[in-house]
């Protein structure tokens, strides 16, 4: 299937685009990796005012969706400059609390499509993404959701700018779970790390047209052009899944999309730190905040494993 973005998605991608490039997100970054918050929450307010929360809000709630194939297309750029903050986690709650009871919907939704508000979600007892900077915090188990009134200590995470902390016990269940708010997580995750692993390669490419050893760029020695020919045919297989999932909405195909786009950007990862040696491995060097990012989005809302499963078990009940 070939997709293109109409001219109308396309000037929304350049808009979201544009403000992040405009943002230093390396810096907005790693102060949130020390709970420094301000930036990042101006940033937020600004991604918010641009649209990008309120297209997994539908219009009775104030927002513009449900809009899957354009959240997908911000979602690229977040991942292509590597916004921290729980942004998988607001869709995720914003399609939950979809489906709950109306007043509850009426009552927060609108403060996720306009940004005054952030939130995470917590699903079967896992860790929360930023805890202390979300303020809707909600538990997600056993097909019931429930609020929680704050959280726990923040946990160490590969990615320092992804702040882990436990959800504190919540009150009644207030709703069923919709498994469709799985379908979106994994969507805007996937998207998100084809974002990371375009940016990834753009970065090693640049590098190794610059980077001189025996009087020649390394760019241009084979075993280079190849590992990055291979890194940039993976992730071009896995941008016609991202949005060929987000035009279906299908669980299974939302699953191979994100399997296939996160598998491509840890591997794009893995060629981007060996090709810039050494300096690669420190973390002051900025590759590293794509390079955490890549390994976490990996296994973020289902494992390899575990999206190819349900792949598996939709091709299975087909036949």
């Amino acid at each position: 299937m070939r997709f293109l973005l109409d001219d109308q998605q396309r000037d929304f991608v350049a808009a979201v685009g544009g403000l992040l490039a405009a943002a230093d997100t390396p810096a907005v970054i790693r102060d949130w990796s020390r709970g420094e918050q301000a930036r990042g929450r101006v940033l937020w307010g600004r991604l918010a005012d641009a649209g990008v929360f309120a297209l997994a809000v539908p219009e009775a709630y104030e927002g513009l969706g449900p809009r899957p194939v354009e959240l997908a297309a911000a979602f690229v750029e977040l991942g292509r400059h590597a916004v921290p903050g729980p942004l998988v986690e607001t869709v995720t709650a914003a399609v939950l609390l979809t489906g709950a009871d109306p007043g509850t919907a009426e009552r927060l939704l609108p403060g996720l499509a306009s940004g005054k508000a952030m939130a995470t979600v917590a699903r079967d007892g896992a860790y929360a993404l930023d805890g202390d900077a979300a303020d809707l915090r909600i538990s997600w188990e056993s097909g019931r959701i429930r609020f929680s009134p704050g959280h726990g200590p923040v946990r160490p995470s590969l990615d320092p700018a992804r702040r882990l902390t436990p959800l504190l016990p919540g009150g009644a269940p207030l709703a069923l779970a919709d498994d469709e708010a799985l379908t979106w997580a994994r969507l805007a995750t996937a998207a998100q790390a084809l974002g990371v692993g375009l940016a990834l390669l753009d970065t090693t490419v640049g590098y190794v047209k610059q980077r001189i050893q025996f009087g020649v760029p390394v760019g241009s020695f084979q075993a280079v052009k190849h590992r990055l020919a291979d890194a940039r045919i993976a992730l071009e297989f896995a941008r016609p899944l991202v949005f060929g999932a987000a035009l279906t909405m299908a669980p299974a195909d939302v699953a191979a999309a994100k399997a296939a786009a996160c598998e491509a950007a840890y591997a794009t990862a893995r060629s981007a730190l060996h090709l810039h040696g050494a300096i690669g491995y420190t973390a002051e060097y900025g590759l590293s905040l794509w390079l955490t990012k890549a390994r976490a989005l990996r296994t973020a809302w289902g494992t390899p494993e575990e999206c190819r499963s349900v792949v598996v078990s939709a091709g299975d009940r087909r036949w």
